[in-house]
């Protein structure tokens, strides 16, 4: 798993309008397990280095430590789920679930809702109450998906390829290496691995990596510490000119400027 985050955050719910749109749209990985419950409109989403779409009532359950990024549509509704590792029920692999009836579509909006309420009020023994709710949402998940199939498409060797290569960068995109580095050690050339990212998930193998830099930047500019140039270190840029230019280049602003509040990444990076 990645450390794409210190420490473990507690349960918490939030509507996807909520987050700056880099939080979701930016391929990244999570210390947490996270659903998205989307409730109206269309989106899509690319879990595991795989693009698939989303409709109205569909659960998309992605485990920690698995490269994904959400881009919901315009007129999207949704409440997305984040909830710590450790003593649950839980899927161990990406779930995505189509869900029609009336009745269970219900079950899981009133439950998300219902955390909702818990974290606007405040009251006392609040985390174990968002814990026993998130272990009532992991007994929906499994109900769920025991009653239907799950929409996870046909395993292949550009699907294999693509998983490979979304855990690599997982463990790895800290580093220096390149795509050239990532092909080798998958045992595939740069323009094979480049081909398959983009027939699988309409980016290229270099935008994969650029965009799990940029979410990690993006995470640690909007804190008062590390510096710039511990930053630009801790991702394998060799100076802090170069790390600038690469913010730049993909945010239209400097390092500083995204500290100071004034700027975000644009939601997403040219493939």
């Amino acid at each position: 798993m990645s450390a794409a985050a210190a420490g473990t955050a507690p349960v918490r719910v939030a509507s996807l309008g909520q987050q700056p749109g880099w939080q979701y749209r930016l391929l990244h990985d999570r210390p947490e397990h996270t659903l998205i419950w989307l409730t109206r409109g269309q989106g899509r989403a690319t879990v595991e280095g795989l693009r698939r779409g989303l409709g109205p009532h569909n659960a998309l359950f992605i485990p920690a430590g698995t490269l994904f990024a959400l881009e919901p549509g315009l007129q999207s509704l949704g409440l997305v789920l984040h909830s710590p590792v450790g003593g649950d029920l839980w899927p161990g692999a990406p779930w995505h679930l189509r869900i029609r009836e009336g009745a269970a579509q219900a079950e899981l909006t009133a439950l998300l809702d219902a955390m909702m309420r818990e974290q606007s009020q405040q009251r006392g023994h609040l985390a174990q109450a968002l814990g026993a709710h998130a272990s009532l949402v992991s007994v929906w998940l499994h109900r769920q998906g025991e009653a239907a199939p799950q929409d996870d498409g046909k395993p292949n060797a550009a699907r294999r390829l693509m998983r490979l290569y979304a855990c690599a960068l997982s463990a790895g995109f800290r580093s220096d290496r390149g795509v050239s580095d990532y092909a080798a050690a998958l045992g595939v050339t740069p323009t094979h691995l480049t081909r398959t990212a983009r027939a699988a998930c309409d980016r290229t193998a270099a935008t994969m990596l650029a965009e799990r830099k940029l979410h990690e930047a993006q995470r640690l500019l909007a804190q008062p510490d590390p510096p710039v140039n511990r930053i630009a270190e801790s991702l394998g840029f060799h100076s802090a000119p170069y790390f600038t230019r690469f913010i730049r280049s993909h945010t239209g602003h400097s390092p500083t400027e995204i500290r100071r509040g004034r700027h975000g990444a644009r939601p997403g990076l040219r493939h």
